[in-house]
């Protein structure tokens, strides 16, 4: 587990590779990149590379591009694209100009690979895809040479023109680097740098019939932009050879330099796109922005400000080995950063009546509640309160066990921001459940003291039944039930208390006025945000995080 205690949150070996590029000018300014795949939404994974490489740009003074990796148009949509920009902008951070797609430099790219072949480094390959696989070796056998290997250089390029004119079926031929099918480092031995892929594109259209390789496509577009620090997480380690083979081979503008990071992993949490996608599209999510997704538009609905996501990623630090990084840690994130804005509200989620039968009947008052203890600059609101309430039906047992100090037959509580009650009564129904509780007030203790000085040990919530209004609550949990969920069985995995839905939850009115979208805290519940699925006359709150802080226990019970 990755300890908060050891990370030196504002630096890191990046950040010190870069502050020493610029003390020896190396580098006059700093150009990063953020540079993903528009074929899925963005999550927690890409919120650490984002913030890394906005972050350091906004530090040292320089830019950082969003350039779309848009080699693939069978699995791209605008709709990603779209949401990449949106999710950007919401996490704090924007481009400016630098706003780039991998297919502005298709032509390029195409002349470099000509570039390629006419050097005698490239060719064009008739085996199947099954066939190179086979051909490519293993860690410990070294490849084997393509019986095309050795073809003349204008056969390559009049063949290389021919695929991109589209005359040749998908996956009959593709363009390979010539380098060495021998090498210790598999991804040396002649790698693909075009396919055919007859499929529309979201920006080119049909214009192409090619399309370059993830590796081929990515450090010449880092050259193109000047980008100076290439940050890739850690499964690019193997690529960087790659990488630097083209930059050496090419004309390139500019030589970029590829440097790793350890990616982001989190318990109860799967980040890899495949997994979210087949989430998706199997039903078992309502969608990317499903608030149980550890997608960004997912944590955007469950209420999860973009402060708090910024203050986990720099907590958890930047590192050169791969750790997973307890869920507490982020919760604990969310929480503190909710504690310090969101205003108080009460809100009773499954509520059980209760009567004070010495309060007349017909009468009512208002009462003086805080919106937030520590700011006072958020005001107090008036709330209402009359001979009949409800409460949280866990506020009380029939038969309590000795420590229950909430309300039980005979004993005294508090009603936050009211009065000292006591129940006399329990009501049940036909079933036998409890139905309704009578209980008597003491109009000596308004605003929640006793003149006498009596004790209680118990203040709990409530909301007046007249002016109560109906909400649906839900309550959302892990999406996995397990700490190390297993991607490739994942859906027997997932947490079937992922969701519970409570219908009936009652919540004063002043919830019912305010329509806006940021947190507010329930009190003694959580923190919670009024869904998309909301209207006036249907109030809908998502749970964003509870109250209790687990993974500060945790963490001080380890120190």
């Amino acid at each position: 587990m990755t300890d908060e205690s050891t990370v030196d949150a504002g630096r890191d070996f990046i950040r010190d590779i870069v502050a020493a590029d610029l003390a020896s000018g190396k580098h006059k300014s700093i150009v990063t990149r953020f540079p993903p795949e528009p074929n899925g939404y963005l999550h927690l994974g890409h919120a650490k590379s984002i913030c890394l490489n906005f972050g350091i740009a906004e530090e040292f003074g320089g830019r950082c591009n969003l350039r779309f990796d848009d080699t693939n148009p069978t699995r791209e949509e605008q709709e990603y694209i779209d949401a990449i920009q949106r999710d950007v902008r919401w996490l704090g951070f924007d481009w400016g100009d630098g706003l780039h797609y991998a297919s502005d430099y298709f032509e390029q790219l195409y002349a470099w690979a000509q570039h390629l072949i006419r050097a005698g480094k490239a060719y064009v390959d008739d085996q199947s895809q099954e066939e190179i696989r086979l051909a490519r070796g293993t860690l410990t056998e070294p490849g084997k040479n393509s019986p095309f290997r050795d073809r003349p250089v204008d056969e390559n390029l009049d063949l290389f023109a021919r695929m991109r004119a589209g005359e040749f079926p998908n996956g009959t031929r593709v363009l390979r680097a010539r380098i060495d099918m021998a090498a210790g480092n598999i991804n040396l031995r002649d790698p693909v740098l075009y396919r055919i892929l007859h499929a529309s594109h979201p920006r080119t259209g049909t214009a192409w019939n090619i399309y370059p390789s993830y590796d081929f496509a990515h450090g010449q577009s880092d050259s193109i932009e000047h980008i100076t620090h290439s940050i890739c997480t850690l499964e690019f380690e193997d690529h960087r050879p790659l990488y630097d083979w083209f930059l050496d081979n090419l004309p390139v503008p500019s030589r970029p330099h590829q440097y790793e990071f350890a990616r982001l992993n989190v318990t109860h949490t799967l980040l890899s796109k495949r997994v979210l996608t087949e989430l998706v599209r199997g039903g078992h999510v309502s969608g990317w922005d499903d608030p149980r997704m550890p997608t960004l538009a997912g944590l955007q609905r469950r209420g999860v400000p973009a402060e708090a996501l910024r203050e986990f990623i720099k907590r958890i630090g930047v590192a050169k080995a791969n750790s997973t990084v307890d869920i507490g840690m982020f919760e604990f994130a969310v929480r503190e950063t909710l504690n310090r804005s969101a205003p108080r509200r009460m809100a009773v989620l499954r509520p059980l009546k209760v009567v004070i039968e010495n309060y007349p009947e017909g009468d009512s008052e208002e009462l003086e509640a805080v919106n937030h203890p520590d700011d006072p600059s958020q005001g107090t609101r008036r709330i209402k309160f009359g001979r009949e309430l409800y409460i949280e039906r866990d506020d009380f047992m029939e038969n309590p066990p000795k420590k229950f100090f909430r309300l039980s037959p005979g004993s005294e509580v508090r009603l936050r921001y009211a009065y000292f009650i006591t129940c006399r009564e329990v009501i049940k129904n036909a079933a036998g459940e409890v139905a309704e509780l009578r209980c008597t007030y003491d109009p000596a203790t308004k605003g929640g003291n006793a003149p006498d000085g009596r004790k209680v040990k118990a203040t709990m919530h409530w909301v007046s039944a007249a002016d109560a209004v109906p909400a649906e609550i839900r309550l959302y949990g892990h999406l996995f039930a397990a700490a190390q969920p297993d991607a490739a069985n994942f859906a027997s995995e997932l947490n079937p208390q992922s969701l519970e839905t409570l219908s009936g939850c009652m919540v004063e009115p002043a919830l019912a006025g305010d329509n806006a979208e940021g947190a507010v805290q329930f009190e003694r519940q959580g923190y919670f945000c009024r869904d998309p699925d909301s209207s006036p006359g249907r109030l809908v709150f998502n749970r964003t995080v509870g109250l209790r802080d687990t993974w500060a226990k945790v963490a001080a019970a380890g120190s």
